[in-house]
């Protein structure tokens, strides 16, 4: 093609006037480092975010069952029974989250709880998270163990080895109130606390309480009910495959919830934060790729000439305006080549060798440098941002070309 050829030519042809060369160079400069300033953000939400689900996936089981209606699951226990048999489960846990108030040492704070069953520390990793004493599923000499949040920990005051155990009151779902001894509105439970555990995660470092299953239970009035069934799967396990065999099971009552499910909100914010940033980054780029319309505008006047003698060879507006058109979209085309490589390379430099640290205490940061995870999906996305804002560039260019006399 005839345009696309005058507009390499023009593209690299050294130009008459210093001040066009430098524009020029300037022009894609602007994309490139917009192209490249998109790729590195993107690739650091997606950093933060693979965290994110690393962190969590600490004690959220692969998959959790619970009830579309109400608040418990009845039987719980015979239906994590029935589960078991399916090929492909690992552990099937029956648990009960509610919200109580814990007392320790004169000090209060209201707490969620979990009660988790024997087994609960191999589904969730429960060893990796541990920051002081040493979890334990057996009953202890006195009293059964709580596993404290580093924030539960702190705001009680509590550390693991104390004499002095931690209360947890919850009121009485069932059974007589006496009004002349509040009370006995309440029922209570003792434990020796464990350990404390950090995730790193707010959600759950700042009021979450483990406690044996049986002590849920008992404080909760409850028998073989469960608010939730979490199940841990065989790595080679298809996830698809063992949600449709559980819910020909328990039927349509109930919920089946993957990883990402449990965390639904928590993701939907990482994402919509991640093209929020996107969506401001590309106006920058819009803004910058104006830039490549002044170097057009210039060269356009600087071919005057040239565009004059097109004319009298028998080229028409559509042709001398192809020739611009061309020019402008490969300006935008070489600054965003540029900028992907650009921000490729400064992605990757800094998954290999950590050089942009976070601010802060190392001592009180789950993470000490940025993190960065390049998908080649926002890539291409950027990619094809950049092409579209130079079909726009080109359509501008290829408008001011014709009106050239």
């Amino acid at each position: 093609m005839v345009q696309l050829r005058i507009a390499v030519r023009y593209l690299f042809a050294r130009k008459s006037h210093r001040a066009v060369n430098i524009i020029s160079r300037i022009s894609v400069a602007g994309v490139a480092v917009a192209t490249a300033a998109i790729i590195c953000v993107l690739s650091v939400f997606n950093g933060f975010s693979e965290i994110s689900r690393e962190r969590l996936s600490k004690l959220e089981a692969d998959l959790r069952i619970e009830p579309l209606k109400g608040k418990t699951i009845p039987s719980a226990d015979s239906i994590a029974a029935e589960i078991s048999q399916i090929s492909g489960t690992k552990q099937i846990l029956p648990v009960i989250e509610e919200r109580v108030l814990a007392i320790y040492s004169g000090r209060q704070l209201p707490v969620h709880i979990k009660g988790v069953a024997e087994g609960y520390a191999e589904m969730a990793g429960i060893s990796d998270i541990i920051i002081d004493g040493e979890y334990s599923e057996h009953p202890g000499e006195e009293y059964n163990k709580a596993t404290l949040s580093v924030g539960t920990a702190i705001n009680l005051g509590a550390r693991p080895g104390s004499v002095e155990p931690i209360i947890l009151y919850a009121p009485k779902r069932v059974g007589k109130i006496n009004p002349a001894s509040p009370a006995s509105a309440f029922r209570t439970d003792t434990l020796e606390i464990g350990c404390v555990f950090e995730t790193g995660q707010s959600e759950y470092d700042t009021d979450r309480i483990l406690i044996p299953l049986e002590d849920a239970r008992a404080i909760l009035d409850y028998d073989t009910e469960a608010t939730a069934i979490e199940i841990s799967l065989d790595p080679a396990a298809n996830s698809n495959d063992i949600r449709n065999a559980i819910s020909n099971i328990i039927g349509d009552s109930y919920k089946i919830l993957d990883r990402t499910m449990q965390q639904e909100q928590s993701y939907k914010m990482i994402s919509m934060e991640k093209w929020i940033t996107f969506a401001m980054l590309a106006f920058v780029l819009v803004i910058a790729s104006f830039n490549v319309i002044s170097t057009l505008s210039m060269l356009i006047i600087e071919k005057r000439d040239n565009i004059t003698t097109l004319r009298s060879l028998g080229a028409d507006n559509a042709q001398i305006g192809g020739i611009f058109a061309w020019e402008g979209w490969l300006i935008s085309l070489t600054g965003g080549i540029g900028g992907t490589i650009l921000g490729l390379i400064l992605c990757y430099a800094q998954q290999w060798g950590e050089f942009i640290k976070l601010n802060g205490d190392p001592s009180q940061l789950s993470i000490t440098v940025y993190p960065v995870l390049v998908k080649w999906s926002d890539v291409g996305i950027v990619f094809a941002l950049v092409c579209v804002v130079g079909l726009l560039i080109a359509a501008i260019s290829s408008a001011f070309a014709k009106k050239i006399r």
